[in-house]
């Protein structure tokens, strides 16, 4: 039984590690790329390593175009819709866990269909909601559709439901209010699920293209994505599309997900688990 157990183990390890390599190769490819010159990106047989690690790439890629600039509205629009988001839905998830009122499943209910509605099917509302408040070509074109999600809201009420509630009770024997709960005992014993759902929307709306691209139309507000499909575009002239430095900005603009990435994994597995989210 345990060389079976074992020899088990070895196949599950062996395959996921052979998954994970396949996965893996187009971001290795990408990166190996960004140090090519423009001549050895398309050369046969391919050449995975190159022979000159051309670093001027990446020199070359800033002054292309202002990728600083991008950068910036890329992360102030992240940052600011997802604080959005936990403030909104941490309170939201709180008053469906913890709070009784007239009405209050049913609304939850409402809030979890939203999730099945595609978020292709409200670009045309949103934009024409944004249009109408003088929205449109701003900060606040780009961050006030998504400053509530109803993903956030489920999470953090599964989450909240796991507190045990002799700590509220006694939280409130103490003179607590509600927001005294929900600063002092609901957050720091949800901390796991809050930090999962900081790095999903931050990968999400960092990733986002289209939303960007139709409710601004100056460069000054492009974001990473819109900028980088722009270069692709135009980038090269008369050689075409200069992949080696496409390449090269994909490789910056993916850089801060893996910081925050490394930051918070741990904190991932043990979010979903107590969530009951599969």
């Amino acid at each position: 039984m345990k060389t079976m157990q074992t020899l088990q183990n070895s196949m599950i390890v062996g395959i996921l590690s052979v998954l994970s390599i396949i996965m893996a190769l187009p971001f290795v490819w990408m990166f190996i790329t960004s140090f090519k010159a423009y001549d050895e990106v398309f050369i046969y047989p391919p050449q995975f390593i190159p022979a000159t690690l051309h670093w001027s790439n990446f020199v070359d890629v800033l002054k292309s175009a202002p990728f600083l600039t991008y950068f910036r509205n890329s992360v102030t629009m992240t940052i600011m819709i997802t604080v959005f988001q936990l403030v909104s839905s941490i309170l939201a998830a709180y008053a469906f866990a913890r709070m009784n009122f007239k009405g209050r499943q049913t609304i939850f209910l409402m809030v979890l269909a939203t999730m099945m509605v595609p978020i292709q099917v409200t670009f045309i509302p949103n934009f024409l909601i944004v249009k109408q408040f003088g929205f449109f070509n701003t900060y606040w074109a780009l961050i006030v559709p998504f400053c509530a999600s109803a993903f956030a809201i489920f999470m953090f009420r599964q989450a909240f439901l796991q507190v045990p509630k002799e700590l509220e009770e006694a939280a409130t024997l103490d003179g607590c209010t509600h927001r005294q709960i929900i600063w002092h005992v609901m957050i720091p014993l949800s901390l796991s699920p809050i930090l999962t759902f900081v790095l999903l929307s931050f990968i999400w709306h960092y990733n986002d293209f289209f939303w960007p691209l139709i409710a601004t139309n100056s460069e000054e507000l492009r974001t990473l994505q819109v900028g980088l499909s722009s270069m692709i575009s135009q980038e090269g002239g008369s050689k075409g599309t200069q992949w080696n430095l496409v390449m090269a900005a994909s490789s910056l603009i993916i850089l801060p997900l893996i910081i925050i990435f490394i930051l918070v994994q741990k904190h991932i597995v043990q979010g979903i688990a107590t969530t009951g989210l599969k």
